[in-house]
């Protein structure tokens, strides 16, 4: 894959294949606030990628800039070798889907689809051919003669969706598109918008704060704080393999622990336990921390246990039971069940318990206050 997955790594190399978009160094300050700090991104075509954070760590900023809608104060921007650093956003050819949708109030939905197109001097058959086909992609075929006004958010947004598809951009952008939209509608469209992306097969780079939005859509997820890229790598990769704290409580849920490298790699943690058995390459002597993830943290009888901890709070989650433990490890530990197994348990609040914790399956992290 040819991925550099250095902690703190600022380039994001998709694979062995040529670089369809390249920004270099880019970098953005508004006022005493750096927003964007020379970042690299490296993207092939078809690729879906995600920008990945939190309010404020730059992730829009970046797609604006890619977009040709904020000037960098830094680096440059090309696609296919092609400088586009000082092109108009209008000469791009990219496809923008706003959060706000951004459609026309006065155009029925044809009109809105076609402007693109309309804009460009297309023919008038050519036009119709084409709005015609992204409606049916974006199943809103019944609705071209309805205004913005009559449509629910979902179907706003797929009529964005189809306008910026329409002049076959080079490059398609998305400034968190669903984040408007209720839950069981955003996650609809969430799968709409993946199979669309693969069938139109359009270059895509997606930005949202939402950690699940991202593991579903993204071929490569780019995660951002505080203006740089601190990593990128497959969605398995960011979850399995998050390469500092900030990532690890970022993406999923996990316990974090402070600890100490041993002499013989294992980890002495802050209240003495000391785990072996871990997976890590770090020098002895080296700060870290380990994170848990709840899912691989087991539940059994306390009897043979390795580790014993108090049930304080349970949480029905639907398909599963989320637990919280005091300790071990002087840590509030999270466990996530299926319900068979928690039903089969026959546990509550205030009951002892027994935790089993696989070596493999604790990330060992370095330097623990990134």
């Amino acid at each position: 894959m040819g991925v550099d997955r250095r902690a703190g790594a600022d380039t994001l190399r998709m694979s062995s294949a040529p670089v369809h978009l390249r920004c270099a160094g880019f970098g953005k300050r508004f006022g005493d606030v750096t927003a964007v700090d020379r970042v690299d991104l490296e993207v092939t075509r078809g690729a879906f990628v995600v920008l990945l954070g939190a309010s404020g760590c730059g992730k829009t900023t970046l797609l604006r800039m890619i977009a040709g809608l904020v000037e960098p104060d830094t680096g440059s921007l090309t696609l296919d070798g092609m400088d586009l650093t000082r092109v108009p956003a209008a000469a791009r050819n990219f496809g923008f889907v706003f959060q706000a949708y951004a459609l026309f109030p006065t155009k029925t939905v044809a009109d809105n689809i076609a402007f693109p197109l309309d804009i460009r001097g297309t023919g008038a058959d050519e036009r119709r051919a084409r709005v015609s086909e992204l409606a049916e992609l974006t199943q809103i075929g019944d609705l071209l003669r309805r205004f913005p006004h009559e449509l629910s958010g979902g179907q706003q947004q797929r009529v964005a969706l189809a306008r910026a598809l329409a002049a076959r951009p080079s490059l398609l952008l998305l400034d968190e598109p669903l984040s408007a939209l209720d839950a069981r509608i955003r996650l609809r469209l969430r799968k709409e918008l993946h199979d669309l992306v693969r069938r139109v097969g359009v270059t895509a780079i997606y930005v949202t704060h939402d950690q699940e939005e991202a593991l579903e859509l993204a071929d490569r997820i780019v995660v951002m704080d505080r203006g740089r890229i601190v990593q990128d790598d497959t969605p398995e990769g960011v979850y399995l393999r998050p390469a500092s704290r900030h990532v690890a409580s970022f993406v999923g849920r996990a316990t974090l622990a402070g600890g100490i490298v041993g002499a013989s790699g294992s980890v002495r943690l802050a209240h003495g336990d000391e785990l072996t058995g871990l997976r890590h390459d770090l020098s002895p002597g080296r700060a870290c921390a380990v994170a848990i993830r709840p899912e691989f943290v087991g539940l059994r009888s306390p009897a043979g246990a390795p580790y014993a901890a108090t049930i304080v709070r349970r949480m029905f989650m639907g398909p599963h039971m989320r637990v919280l433990l005091d300790g071990p490890f002087g840590l509030a530990l999270e466990a996530e069940l299926d319900l068979k197994r928690w039903a089969a348990l026959g546990l509550d609040v205030g009951d002892r318990v027994g935790v089993d914790i696989a070596s493999q399956d604790l990330v060992v992290i370095a330097d623990p206050t990134t």
